[in-house]
């Protein structure tokens, strides 16, 4: 949930104010904003990890002060003023404010709550607004939780993985079994009231019954939301490299699919309804609304080094380094590094490529004919629900969720 990817896409330059086009504010009121604030640090690099974060020693020298933890919060909170100015009068209350990584919480509480606050000043926050940040289980304590809370967030997404040591030791994860757990209950202690377990299923060593001991672990520690995503070996970590010397065996997707129909049945039958192929929430109002601001297409600001933003159709996104972000801002300019345009084709692919993914899934009067004849044979192989089918709707049916990718690639057509 959350992490910026790191390579950026083509796109025409952004103006140096960082001007978007009059287009993109029509309509702006019948779509929900939201903010999404990225801290790009970490203590250590997992080895499966490909987003755009960097530790301590990967900056020295390469951005100085502009690049230090100690300045970031301020930079932000010029970023956020940089957004009030581009969306003017804008009169949107902020819906959802979410702060990933890297690792928020290797900052100071204090500095995501002045992040948070920057957003308060600048645009107003819902009355229901959903606030969330990321969080590693070894950079929190109690006092940290409760000035988190205090300060006006009200969900936190813990970064589990796993409840095994040897799975761990595989992903390069720093934190001792046990600990993310310990973590929901002093979240729940602090008043936070929605929280959040992310899960990795398939990393190389693993078992059927590591992954169970898993899923119950966390299903154990109460929380109200579980993400469980297949591990993805991404080219250029450290793991890719692992595989590739024949340290470690390459999971294959058999496996995946196996361990995905343990987790629906695990979480399922522990009271957790899936809302999203990768996403479990024990009602609707422990969903990740932020998430589904992206899922559906809304708007979004994505403020920090490499976030991208969505505002009316227009995609943008900022400079990757750290000491690149902070010169751009200390010069008045945006840190925009590039953006694109969507066409009405674009955006109605988008639909369907993400859609396609909720339990609700998506219209298919937005298909095009070669996407509705490859609807009708999706029905017939039993991978869309016929009850769904027949109101109008595409809607994955579990065999479905397992190849969501294929289905997708089809109705795009």
């Amino acid at each position: 949930m959350g992490g910026m990817p790191s390579v950026l896409p083509d796109g025409e330059p952004m103006p140096e104010d960082g001007a978007l086009p009059a287009s993109a504010l029509e309509g702006a009121a019948s779509r929900p904003l939201g903010f999404y604030l990225h801290v790009p640090y970490c203590a250590t690099r997992c080895g499966y990890c490909d987003f755009n974060t960097y530790t301590a020693s990967e900056l020295r020298g390469s951005g100085g002060v502009l690049a230090s933890r100690d300045n970031y919060a301020g930079q932000v909170v010029e970023e956020i003023r940089l957004a009030r100015k581009t969306l003017g009068d804008d009169p949107r209350p902020v819906r959802t404010v979410f702060v990933g990584g890297g690792t928020p919480t290797l900052l100071a509480a204090g500095d995501l709550v002045r992040m948070l606050d920057a957003v308060r000043d600048e645009f107003g926050l819902a009355d229901d607004a959903e606030v969330t940040t990321e969080a590693n289980p070894e950079s929190v304590n109690p006092a940290y939780l409760e000035e988190l809370r205090a300060g006006g967030f009200n969900r936190i997404s813990f970064g589990m993985q796993s409840a095994k040591q040897h799975v761990l030791k595989i992903l390069d994860r720093t934190h001792t079994p046990g600990r993310p757990e310990a973590c929901v209950a002093e979240a729940r202690a602090a008043g936070f009231e929605h929280v959040n377990l992310d899960l990795i299923y398939g990393t190389p060593g693993e078992s059927d019954e590591d992954w169970r001991a898993s899923l119950d672990a966390a299903i154990g520690a109460d929380p109200d939301h579980v993400s469980a995503y297949a591990l993805i070996v991404e080219e250029g970590t450290q793991l890719a490299r692992r595989i590739r010397r024949g340290e470690v065996p390459m999971t294959d997707d058999d496996v995946h699919a196996d361990r995905y129909l343990i987790a629906e049945d695990v979480l399922s039958g522990a009271g957790f309804d899936w809302y999203e192929v990768s996403n479990w929430a024990t009602s609707e109002a422990g969903r990740c609304l932020h998430n589904e601001l992206y899922w559906r297409g809304a708007d979004w600001w994505g403020a920090g080094p490499g976030a991208h933003s969505h505002v009316g159709g227009v995609r943008w996104w900022n400079v990757k380094h750290p000491g690149a972000y902070a010169a751009a801002l200390a010069s008045g300019k945006s840190p925009g590094a590039g953006r694109e345009v969507l066409t009405d084709e674009d955006r109605r692919v988008e639909r369907v490529l993400l859609e396609l993914r909720l339990r609700e899934g998506v219209e298919l009067g937005i298909l095009r004919p070669g996407g509705l004849e490859a609807a009708r044979r999706a029905l017939a192989d039993g991978l869309l629900d016929p009850e769904a089918y027949a109101t109008g709707r595409a809607v994955l049916t579990l065999r479905g969720r397992l190849l969501a990718d294929a289905v997708v690639r089809d109705l795009v057509d």
